[in-house]
């Protein structure tokens, strides 16, 4: 969880200075993110200055181990948070451990081979 050093209270709305501050996170990532993530809405004040809720930063912070610490892409993210599979991202994760299992078994195979060979 962000910890921030402001002396407000934990309910209380930031900044996106605050903010990317706070998770380490830089503020055109957050404003990227929030275009990527129809989700991550913000409140707008005059001047179009973005205030987020505690909700937001929390989940500024799972799209944050989503994609930088679980490797997800902004779509696999996206996918995650809604608790729905995408049928693409499916196909290419199975592609992934296809191509995997491949490369491992053709390692095996070389070093049955080589045993076979020395023992023979």
């Amino acid at each position: 969880m962000a910890t921030f050093d402001d002396g407000k209270d934990k309910d209380a709305l930031r900044t996106i200075g605050e903010v990317a501050k706070a998770t380490g996170i830089k503020a055109h990532v957050l404003r990227y993110w929030e275009q990527q993530f129809p989700t991550l809405k913000p409140l707008t004040r005059s001047g179009g200055r973005r205030y987020y809720r505690p909700e937001d930063v929390e989940l500024i912070e799972r799209i944050d181990r989503l994609v930088n610490q679980e490797g997800y892409t902004l779509k696999g993210a996206k996918s995650a948070l809604k608790g729905t599979s995408d049928p693409q991202v499916a196909a290419g994760e199975a592609g992934v451990a296809e191509a995997v299992d491949e490369d491992v078994l053709k390692r095996l195979k070389a070093i049955r081979a080589n045993l076979k060979a020395a023992l023979a």
